[in-house]
């Protein structure tokens, strides 16, 4: 049987998703809030019908959207898909969520009969589009074999980490921490490097062969470079994100002095009107604040 897919939320992560499920040979449905996206994918091969319309029929529905409300909203909400799905069918969620929501919906989920899978995945447009992510997964043996076909068709690596909803969520918690930190110091030291006559084109030769590198700099350092700030990752998804690691920390009494800063810098940045910039515009915080000019600047 031909997988019947539904892939909700079409942006730089999701639209590859889509891509790589359909190109897999699924009988793909692509939504997005945007109906320029949703109209994208079906001219690129997406079926046609209304969410509405094909649910009952789904073999799955894999969720890229921003958060745990817009998540709840698609799951649970007035219009939502879950009690209108086949027993057996598979929820794959994707969004960056506390551990919390995640067992609450695979709780939600299995009053329905429906398994969830709580995903959370990395990798950034490029991989998604290839059908080369990493995949965080936890969940029931039936979530992961219900969720196979999709697995197999978007991911390189699927880390299972657990026969129940949350494992997923908390290593992408771990993750977030990581990468948002790396960010900002990557636009911390590039910026403090130009303060000192080090140029932005010297410092990405020298550095990504140097200790001090990261794959978030040697990933972002090249847009400021360019300066070219089309978002692959926008400022806004780390005011959220890293709010979720430290929710998550203060729930565990635990300090985290590096997250705390790091996020103080993506606010600001969303405050100077930077939020829909890519993410390496962090750096604009710290030119502004010293007086720097940056690439593309005058």
């Amino acid at each position: 049987m031909i997988p019947r897919t539904a892939i909700i939320g079409l942006g730089s992560m999701g639209y590859g998703i889509a891509a790589s499920i359909l190109r897999a040979g699924h009988h793909a449905h692509g939504f997005d809030v945007n109906p320029d996206q949703t109209a994208r994918f079906a001219a690129q091969g997406g079926q046609p019908g209304t969410l509405a319309e094909i649910t009952p029929a789904l073999t799955a529905a894999v969720i890229v959207v921003l958060n745990a409300a817009q998540t709840e909203t698609v799951l649970f909400g007035p219009n939502g898909i879950v009690p209108h799905m086949q027993p057996g069918a598979v929820v794959i969620a994707c969004a960056t969520v506390p551990p919390d929501f995640a067992r609450q919906m695979a709780a939600r989920c299995e009053t329905h009969g429906v398994h969830y899978l709580d995903a959370p995945i990395s990798g950034g447009s490029a991989k998604a589009a290839s059908g080369k992510l990493s995949v965080m997964a936890s969940g029931t043996p039936a979530a992961f074999a219900a969720a196979a076909p999709v697995l197999q068709a978007t991911a390189e690596t699927v880390f299972e980490l657990g026969d129940h909803a949350g494992a997923g969520s908390a290593m992408k918690a771990v993750n977030q921490l990581l990468a948002g930190v790396h960010i900002a110091a990557m636009a911390e030291a590039m910026t403090f490097g130009i303060s000192q006559g080090v140029t932005p084109e010297n410092f990405l030769r020298v550095i990504p062969k140097c200790a001090g590198t990261s794959w978030m700099l040697e990933n972002r350092a090249p847009h400021i470079v360019a300066g070219d700030y089309t978002p692959h990752s926008s400022v806004n998804i780390w005011p959220k994100d890293l709010g979720i690691v430290l929710d998550i920390a203060n729930t565990a009494n635990f300090d985290a002095p590096l997250t705390t800063a790091a996020v103080h810098q993506f606010r600001l940045a969303a405050d100077q009107g930077l939020g829909a910039e890519d993410d390496a515009a962090v750096a604009k915080v710290y030119a502004a604040r010293s007086n720097l000019t940056l690439p593309g600047e005058k």
